[in-house]
Parts: structure tokens; C-alpha cells; sequence
């Protein structure tokens, strides 16, 4: 669970902002979830996450480096500063909101699990599985972040290739034509 908020927020906040919106899957904030079910959901979580402390701390890593990015677009190179913003700005934000994204994250999980599943899923991570999983989380989120990156640096080639094949078969490359074959 911390492995994808990590990997969530890391990915999201490295996009571009016109590409940030908000998810056509994402159950909207007002959707109405039995509060029974809000509650199992939100058990759910705070195991699987390892309570807030574990949740926020796990958080700073991946988005330091995030962040240092920021500044060096904003002109401030040092790592220090980084570091200062990170403490003086980024980890306060991200405190004061935590119920809040914890609230998105129940909702997400009541809308989609039923009661039971809930119930089965806090029982797993009450066990001593469970809680190693939990603990894990930020070494998985982590090497999941590194691998992917690296993934998807050994796929670019072959993307950009295949992009430029196909808007030049399409004709959107100036001066190349349309290439599609023609339908009655």
C-alpha cells in the first residue's frame, strides 16, 4: 500500500501539470460509502501503511529527490535548501493534510472492496506477514521506482521509433503523407 502512495506521488508529481488531472477512475469525493465500510477501509490502510509516522517518513525519501528537481527549475541548486524546504514546507503540508489522503485512500478502497474483503485484508496485515509487508513497503516502493525508471529507459528507443513510424504513416509529420490505407 505505501509502495503505491510512494510510487503514486513520485510518478504523478514528475508529470507535467497538463497532464495532471484527475483520474476518470478515481471514485469521485462525493461518493456516498457505507460508514461501516469507510471505517474497515480506513483499518485497512493505516495497517497496510504502518500508521502515519511510518507513512510520512516513507514519503520524504522519493520525494526529496523530487523536490530537489523543483528547486533546480526554480534556480536554487543546493541540496541543503532542498532539504530546508523539504522540512520547512513540504513535511508540514503533508502532515497537516495526512487524514485527508488517508480519507481518499478509504473511500477508494470502501467504493471498490466489499465488507468482507476489508475484513480479510486488516486480518492479513494484523499477522506477523502482514506487518513484515507493511514494514517492507518503503524498500519495495523504492526498488519498484528504480526498476521502472530503468524499464522504461531500456523501452524509449523502441517508443520513440514506433511514435515517429506512426505519425509519419498518419501524416502528421510535415511533408510526409498520409500513409493509412484508404476505406470505402
Amino acid at each position: 500500500m505505501r509502495r503505491a502512495i510512494i510510487l503514486g506521488l513520485a510518478l504523478f508529481a514528475a508529470l507535467p501539470a497538463s497532464l495532471r488531472a484527475e483520474p476518470a477512475t478515481a471514485p469521485p469525493a462525493s461518493t456516498k460509502v457505507d460508514p461501516a465500510r469507510l471505517a474497515l477501509a480506513r483499518d485497512v490502510i493505516a495497517r497496510a501503511q504502518g500508521g502515519r509516522e511510518a507513512t510520512l517518513a516513507a514519503m520524504k525519501g522519493p520525494l526529496g529527490a523530487l523536490l530537489d528537481q523543483q528547486m533546480r527549475q526554480m534556480g536554487v541548486a543546493a541540496p541543503d535548501k532542498a532539504q530546508i524546504m523539504m522540512d520547512e514546507v513540504l513535511m508540514p503540508i503533508l502532515t497537516a493534510h495526512y487524514d485527508e489522503m488517508l480519507n481518499v485512500q478509504a473511500l477508494a478502497y470502501a467504493a471498490v472492496f466489499p465488507a468482507e474483503d476489508l475484513r480479510a485484508i486488516a486480518a492479513f496485515y494484523a499477522t506477523p506477514a502482514g506487518q513484515r509487508l507493511a514494514k517492507a513497503q518503503p524498500q519495495l516502493a523504492q526498488a519498484s521506482l528504480v526498476g521502472i525508471r530503468q524499464w522504461m529507459a531500456a523501452l524509449m528507443p523502441e517508443i520513440q521509433q514506433k511514435l515517429a513510424e506512426t505519425a509519419k504513416a498518419h501524416g502528421w509529420i510535415p511533408g510526409a503523407p498520409d500513409q493509412r490505407p484508404k476505406s470505402n
